[in-house]
């Protein structure tokens, strides 16, 4: 069992040099343990709150709750309900997933368990691992340069291979060789990356698909289309065009058919279920994926599943804060048929947990960029539990 005895927290960068919450607990064994969460850029306006008023506030708050922790005892992943009955109103989403994440930790190691086994034991007589999804070429909001780029947020590269370690290489090997692609195609790059570690580049959307398509690896794109809507229409700026939401419908459909997508990750924007509806209906075997429309909340999700507006949903812990949420979105997904991906955030720090939620809780896709230490991190960190799988043999 775990009793924390101290509480602390402080800021740290993240991958974007940006601030976020690193938390740490002590337990009455002596020992100490740490989680840090990754911040969003580009986020939907139903995420709870990443501070409750500010970064700087949360830390205090933390330190505050601290003596309110001492008579609990902690021993399972449910018992992070009695976490949340304490800070409760009192911190952010992003404080929240860290506090809760540092609880799993000291659990995990009381009882000399992985996480993933607190969050589902059964998971590795499952041994079932989730596909990679790797951001190779960035748009929108993630990419901060000048002049054209991509409209779309993000291209991605999504290699059919159960093993996490092998697709891992591929993607690598993909996103080298877009590259030199993407060189001959496009007179203004020099090998600059954006926030996830993606090429930047002053190509558009039809032309990035066009190098991807070279490689023959199954693709997708995150649209996060409410970057761009406004005023009831898609205002596209490279070209520089408006499209209303039957085009933005029409276009998106010629997409998928003419580059056969296999992943449309938030095709319209955060209110629009009807059209995303419409989207699912005409593509039934394509993932129509909902981040900014579901936010990893129950409620959303519910909402969703009534219109059937998708069949798979973007998992990010820190966008609710609150693991038994997660659980329940999780669990509400997989009674519906609903495709799970955990996802990492823009601003990552070197945090690795979000591999053993995934695996954990069974997500079908694990999307986590392709390079950079922060996401390569969470990418390790799901081989090693892909190797604890394996029979050991002399």
């Amino acid at each position: 069992m775990v009793v924390i005895k101290e509480v602390s927290a402080k800021s740290i960068l993240d991958s974007r040099k940006e601030k976020t919450i690193l938390v740490s607990i002590k337990t009455a064994t002596g020992k100490t343990f740490k989680a840090s969460s990754p911040s969003g850029k580009s986020t939907g306006k139903y995420e709870v709150k990443p501070y409750k008023k500010s970064l700087e506030e949360d830390i205090i708050a933390i330190k505050q709750f601290k003596d309110y922790f001492s008579e609990e005892i902690l021993e399972e992943f449910c018992d992070l309900n009695r976490v949340e009955d304490i800070l409760d109103g009192h911190v952010g989403a992003n404080t929240l997933f860290a506090f809760e994440s540092a609880v799993l930790k000291a659990i995990a190691s009381e009882k000399k368990k992985e996480v993933w086994e607190l969050v589902n034991p059964l998971a590795g007589e499952a041994k079932k691992l989730p596909r990679l999804v790797g951001n190779c070429i960035g748009g929108g909001k993630h990419s901060n340069m000048e002049g054209r780029k991509p409209d779309f947020q993000e291209f991605l590269l999504i290699p059919n291979l159960k093993s996490p370690a092998k697709s891992e290489d591929m993607n690598k090997d993909a996103k080298e060789r877009a590259q030199f692609s993407i060189k001959k195609k496009d007179k203004n790059f020099n090998g600059q990356k954006n926030d996830e570690d993606a090429w930047m580049t002053s190509m558009n959307e039809k032309e990035v698909l066009d190098t991807l398509k070279e490689l023959n690896i199954p693709m997708g794109v995150d649209v996060a289309s409410s970057g761009f809507y406004g005023r009831r229409k898609y205002h596209y700026q490279n070209p520089m065009l408006e499209r209303e939401e039957e085009e933005q419908l029409l276009y998106l459909g010629n997409l998928i058919k003419n580059y056969n997508l296999l992943y449309v990750e938030d095709p319209f924007q955060e209110e629009d279920f009807e059209n995303f509806a419409k989207l699912l209906k005409k593509f039934p075997n394509t993932l129509i994926v909902g981040d900014d429309l579901t936010v990893t909340n129950s409620k959303r999700l519910q909402k969703a599943i009534k219109t059937k507006s998708i069949n798979a949903i973007i998992v990010k812990p820190n966008q609710c804060g609150s693991l038994l949420e997660v659980k329940k979105v999780c669990d509400m997904a997989k009674e519906n048929n609903i495709k799970i991906i955990f996802s990492h955030r823009s601003g990552e720090t070197d945090e690795s947990i979000l591999a053993d939620l995934a695996f954990g809780f069974q997500a079908d896709f694990f999307k986590c960029g392709i390079t950079g230490k922060e996401r390569e991190a969470k990418i390790k960190r799901l081989i090693q539990i892909e190797k604890s799988l394996k029979p050991k043999t002399d």
